[in-house]
């Protein structure tokens, strides 16, 4: 199916991590099919650039970004309230903003900064955006994960992560936490007619490792350059999960390709996703 084809205007469409790699692919994808475009980025410049850029290369004027630092519980409840401000719906949110760290770092609120960013982000402005998703139903919510997801181990009673930290596992548990976030909101808000979904946009091109520093972000420069794909194309699947008539009403899944897989057996675990949510909201406040 040519998802290119959905027409998305007046429709509002909200993405975070839009300022390089698949979150600006997504957000000038669906700019071009003619949807109202709202990143997220937390530089400036960036954001400056990338509005022009999607505007100028999609030729939609609908395009802005806000800024904040999706790590900050304060920056996100500022963004969430700042869009409740200028827009009175949400049609699609992509959680996609992310990053690895090679050492173990705090985010301001004091949490490790992966989970802090990786999933806490997604957590927190999904939650306070959520009534103005129900409102402006059918919506829907799609949430960018990995197949590492497999790799990931969610110890809930070392949340701090301070027993044998390291870069690959704090990224594979926060994206293990995407997809365990994804199933459990799906069954929190059955009946609103608001969907939402995990997917694995697969080896992409992109900045994501540039954080970790040193040898790590060396190697995944030349992994990217051997057989990363282009971030259009990993972003394919978020924008067929944002646009496609095919997927109405399918909530709670985990889709690569345009096709929903079962992820990990770990990422059903109902307890689990219980046991995360209130941790979530007990770091959120």
């Amino acid at each position: 199916m040519d998802t290119h084809n959905q027409d998305m205007r007046g429709k509002v469409c909200l993405v975070t991590g839009a300022t390089a790699g698949i979150g600006e692919a997504t957000a000038y994808l669906l700019a071009q099919l003619g949807a109202t475009l709202v990143g997220i980025g937390r530089n400036p410049t960036k954001n400056e650039n990338s509005t022009r850029m999607i505007k100028e290369k999609s030729g939609n004027p609908n395009v802005e970004y806000l800024l904040a630092d999706l790590s900050s519980q304060q920056d996100i409840r500022a963004v969430a309230q700042e869009f409740k401000n200028r827009y009175d719906r949400l049609d699609v949110l992509v959680n996609n903003a992310g990053a690895t760290f090679a050492k173990r770092q705090q985010s301001v609120d004091g949490i490790e900064m992966t989970f802090a960013l990786n999933h806490l982000g997604y957590f927190l402005l999904t939650k306070l955006l959520c009534d103005l998703l129900e409102k402006s139903a059918p919506a829907r919510i799609i949430n960018v994960s990995s197949s590492l997801h497999k790799l990931g181990k969610l110890d809930l009673q070392d949340i701090p992560f301070t027993k044998g930290y390291s870069r690959g596992k704090a990224y594979q548990r926060s994206k293990l936490a995407n997809i365990a976030f994804t199933y459990e909101l799906a069954r929190r808000i059955h009946g609103q007619n608001v969907t939402v979904n995990a997917m694995n946009p697969g080896l992409v091109a992109t900045n994501v490792g540039e954080a970790a520093g040193g040898i790590s972000a060396i190697l995944k420069r030349l992994v990217d350059k051997i057989a990363g794909m282009p971030p259009e194309e990993g972003a394919q699947t978020i924008i067929y999960l944002a646009t496609s008539p095919e997927v109405i009403g399918v909530t709670g899944k985990y889709f690569v390709k345009e096709k929903s897989i079962p992820s990990s057996k770990k990422s059903y675990d109902l307890a689990l996703g219980r046991q995360l949510w209130e941790i979530s909201e007990d770091l959120v406040g």
